[in-house]
Parts: structure tokens; sequence; C-alpha cells
């Protein structure tokens, strides 16, 4: 009663009022608070996981920039054309060479075959430098001491092996025995029969043909039409004359527009570089075929 008289009452209504709407200011405070830290520890988070994928980032960048220098940095170390004294010296050289069991690895690739899984462990980051080499004859060790190859005249059916030496064969490389190696270009022939290195007979002869078109008297498709008759005549001159030599093996080398049509008789094809008479151009084909490119990967 005393308390409603003074207004007491009223004001510790209003008094629990104001308390009761003071701790729910402190409940919302209290929240946004505990969000707002909520959303500093995330963002804190977020921004650990940039760093440390920025972090990934510039090391993968910095491995590829590593594999980029180290494709760069590899590159054949010697090339060279070589043939006679020079190709025995580097035959014997390698033939020389011995390792423990299984030291010495040994490849032929032929041209446009991926290397085998082998040759790709045994050569490591050298591998491009191998393909590019193909056909090629390819060689290394297990301490890669050697690491080379060779593109032989004659080339042996692939293979790839691991032994105590390499694996070579002089007829892959050098002249032996009875054979025939003949010249065929479109408007030239020269076959010679060979022992080794001696050559014991010797054939040949040369064609004319059109070589330009007169701007009178014809049109161009029967001058192109006239000199592709010449050739055929020309080609199966050639044929008649390799079906009439003395020996089995049987190389061909020239032009190589017209080798396809002899792929089907000879043991081995190549394109050469060779003019002058027929004699004079043999000469010069069978040097060049008889030469083999090597590299020191």
């Amino acid at each position: 009663m005393l308390d409603d008289l003074l207004g007491r009452t009223a004001l510790k209504e209003r008094i629990e009022d104001l308390e009761a709407d003071r701790n729910s200011l402190e409940q919302q405070l209290a929240a946004e608070q505990e969000r707002r830290a909520d959303a500093v520890t995330e963002k804190q988070e977020a921004q650990r996981r940039a760093n440390r994928l920025e972090d990934r980032i510039t090391q993968l960048e910095d491995r590829i920039d590593q594999i980029e220098s180290d494709e760069t940095s590899v590159a054949v170390r010697h090339e060279d054309r070589i043939s006679d004294r020079r190709l025995d010296a580097v035959l014997d050289r390698l033939e020389s060479f011995e390792t423990g069991p299984q030291g010495a690895f040994t490849t032929f690739i032929e041209a446009g075959r991926d290397l085998p899984d082998d040759a790709r462990e045994a050569f490591g980051d050298r591998t491009t430098l191998v393909s590019r080499a193909t056909p090629c004859l390819a060689m290394t060790d297990d301490a890669s001491i050697v690491s080379v190859c060779l593109r032989p005249p004659v080339a042996p059916e692939p293979f790839a092996v691991w032994e105590d030496e390499f694996r070579i064969d002089r007829e892959w490389f050098q002249p032996r025995g009875e054979y025939t190696l003949a010249l065929v270009r479109s408007d030239l022939f020269a076959m010679g029969t060979y022992r080794g290195t001696e050559r014991t007979a010797f054939h040949g002869f040369d064609s004319e043909l059109k070589s330009q078109h007169s701007k009178g008297g014809f049109s161009q498709a029967r001058f192109e039409r006239l000199r592709d008759e010449q050739i055929d005549n020309h080609l199966e001159r050639c044929q008649e004359a390799l079906d009439e030599r003395e020996t089995d093996r049987l190389y061909v080398v020239g032009e190589r527009t017209v080798l396809g049509e002899f792929m089907h008789l000879a043991d081995e094809t190549a394109t050469v570089d060779a003019t002058g008479d027929p004699e004079d151009a043999l000469r010069s084909a069978w040097e060049d075929f008889w030469s083999v490119e090597f590299r020191v990967v």
C-alpha cells in the first residue's frame, strides 16, 4: 500500500522492464560480438588457405620453370657424319666397352616409332634426343658414361637389351660380302656390284628428259604427260637392269620420288643427292650410303 502511495510500485515495474531490455540488449551484444569473432576467425582461416594456395602455385610455377630449363639445357653434345677410319675407330671403342651383367643397354628404334619403356628408363631426360635421332641404334650404360646414337645404313630388326656389352654388328655399318648398290634417278641409272668396298662390275645409263615446256606446239598437260611417259620408260629400263644383277643383296638409293618403285626389290633404300655422269654419281652415292650419322646425346 505504502509503495503504491509513494509511487514506488510503478518505478519498480519500470526498473524491471528496463532491466529486461538491458539483459536483452546484452544478449544481442554478446551474440553480435560472437558473430564478429567467428567472422574474424573465418576471415583469418580463409586468408591462411589463400596464402597456402599462393605458396603452392609459386612452387608449381618454379617447377615448370625448372622443367623448361632442363629441357632447353639437354642438347646433343656432338654430331657428325662418319665413315671409313673414323667409323672404324668409333665402333672399336664401343665394342671394347665392358661392364657388369646387365650394365650396357642397346636398342634399335625404327623411324616414327615410340621408344620402348626400357629405352626411356635407360636414357632418362635424354629420351627426347634419342627420339629425334630415329631410326637409330642407341647405346648407354647404367652409369651414363656412354650415351650415343648411330644411324646404320643397314637397319636391323628393332630390339632393346641390357647385356654386359653393347650389341653391334659390323654388317649394319660397313660393307661386307657381295652386294649390289644401285642409284636411281628419274633421268639416270647406275649399278655397281661390290665385294666389301671393292667394286667388281658397273652398269649405267642416263635418259634425256624434257626439261621445260615449249611455249608453242602443245599444251602444258601434254608436255607433262610426255615427260611422265619418259620417266616410266626410264624406270622400266632400271627395273630390267636390276633383274640382271648377280647378287641377292640389293641396296637402292636415289630420288625419293622414284625409290618407292623399287622398295619391293631392295633390302635397303635411302635418299641421296648424287649428281654427275653415271659412274661419278654412283661413287658419290656409295660413299653417302655407307656413311653414318653419329650423335653423342
